[in-house]
């Protein structure tokens, strides 16, 4: 719908509130409630938010080492644009109007801190070279009877899962939940974002959903209001979901896969396949996953952004851990599937269910380009078997400290994402960091608090 059809949409059906939200630079949604005339009224200039939103943390804690915004420049607001494209109603709540945002502008002066617009950057440089960037992002995430207050009362301890046990791809435990699981599928349905499958994950009360793939954007939209519709959804059934990479050491993580294939600008010829080439991999896509490898090291915060994230990213945990490529294995980095010309893609398996989507697609198709514009050869070889093993070509960093300083140091990244980006990115990842150092954790109240 155009401007036009939208404020006659409102008008027609006496529509007098508007929630609109961006992700800020974790993925987390920010956003309000407007009155129908400010919505029509921001249309061409913008609504204004305090920059504080890129200017703290996950937390709601300002950061005191970025240079963005901060008590330095006063928290002045940014121009947020509406983008008209995304717009749908929300069916769980009154079917209000909703729409995404970003803080890309008309002069090209973009927020470095606004995930979105980096997204939309990095998918017009792929159109510009006559490619179609078909996306898709798969979750995993766990369900517990509890409420955010119960969690904080019980100190995030005893927690009661969804289910009980380990019951992967069961037909019983969904029926047992069967309006809270048919709510998921048919409630994001109507709110445009179709679901190719859903189905419980091995683990207590996890679910595993596959979203149907579309144009990186889109499918990077989808993703990022599927974590949060998941959440309130979830509400509605006195459920509590998280999408943490890793909520309990003896369980499995949560993955956040990425599925990419090029096409045509027609959409009608999938570039990623050959009927003769070796494993039916085009040249396009042997240069494209040569680049995934060469500049995964220095982008991988952008696939593991939390110090939870590594917490997955271990060895026999259904995660990977080094610069590995295979066929349909699961234990590499990197996941080539060709079971149809339609259906050949590569699978980026480092993400987990924490990353914000806009970025995990920005470095996945960002560094695939790198390769095809520099014609990279894809010299490492196929991983047969347990991926875990094969440290031939490097592992990846094992905590966010060390993956972060790779990245801040990375002419490669500045060159995919621009320095101002970076910058901030990578320093927002250290604070990170300090807020995690100074901590005590449980683990070393158990350890030493009477034996040392």
């Amino acid at each position: 719908m155009n401007e036009d059809q939208i404020i006659a949409y409102l008008k027609e059906n006496d529509i007098q509130k508007i929630k609109f939200a961006f992700a800020d630079i974790d993925g987390v949604l920010r956003g309000k409630v407007i009155h129908h005339k400010k919505f029509i009224d921001g249309l061409q200039q913008g609504y204004g938010f305090c920059d504080v939103v890129f200017g703290w943390d996950s937390s709601d804690t300002c950061y005191d080492n970025v240079q963005l915004t901060g008590w330095h420049t006063g928290y002045p607001d940014r121009l947020c644009r509406i983008d008209l494209s995304t717009f749908r109603t929300i069916p769980w709540n009154e079917n209000i109007p909703f729409f995404l945002g970003d803080f890309t502008q008309a002069n090209g002066e973009d927020l470095p801190a606004c995930s979105r617009s980096l997204l939309k950057k990095v998918a017009k440089q792929c159109e510009e070279m006559g490619f179609h960037p078909e996306f898709a992002q798969e979750f995993e995430w766990f369900n517990f009877r509890e409420t955010p207050q119960s969690v904080q009362d019980k100190g995030f301890k005893d927690m009661e899962t969804l289910t009980p046990g380990m019951f992967g791809y069961s037909i019983l435990r969904t029926s047992m939940e069967d309006d809270f699981y048919n709510d998921l599928f048919n409630l994001l349905m109507e709110f445009n974002i179709p679901l190719e499958g859903i189905h419980t994950e091995t683990g207590p009360g996890v679910y595993e959903a596959a979203l149907m793939h579309d144009h990186v954007l889109a499918a990077a939209d989808k993703a990022t209001l599927f974590k949060t519709a998941v959440k309130e959804i979830a509400c509605k059934h006195g459920i509590m979901a998280t999408f943490m990479a890793k909520w309990n050491e003896n369980l499995p993580g949560c993955s956040g896969h990425i599925h990419q294939s090029l096409w045509d600008k027609g959409q009608t010829k999938n570039l990623f396949y050959s009927r003769d080439g070796e494993d039916n991999m085009s040249e396009l896509h042997r240069q494209y996953l040569a680049g995934q490898l060469y500049c995964l090291p220095y982008i991988l915060p952008m696939y593991a952004p939390t110090i939870n994230s590594y917490k997955r990213l271990v060895e026999g945990a259904w995660a990977p851990t080094t610069v590995t490529w295979g066929v349909d294995n699961r234990t590499a980095a990197l996941r080539v599937l060709h079971p149809s010309e339609e259906y050949t893609r590569l699978e980026t398996r480092i993400p987990g269910a924490d990353t914000n989507p806009y970025l995990a697609m920005a470095a996945a198709l960002a560094s695939g380009l790198y390769g095809i514009k520099n014609k990279l050869e894809l010299k490492i070889p196929a991983t047969y078997g347990n991926g875990y093993k094969d440290k031939s070509n490097g592992s990846l960093s094992t905590n966010l400290f060390d993956a972060t300083t790779l990245m801040k140091d990375s002419a490669i990244a500045k060159e995919l994402f621009g320095g101002a980006f970076v910058e901030h990115f990578t320093q927002t990842r250290f604070w990170e960091c300090r807020q995690f150092a100074k901590s005590v954790t449980d683990w070393e109240l158990k350890r030493y608090f009477e034996i040392i």
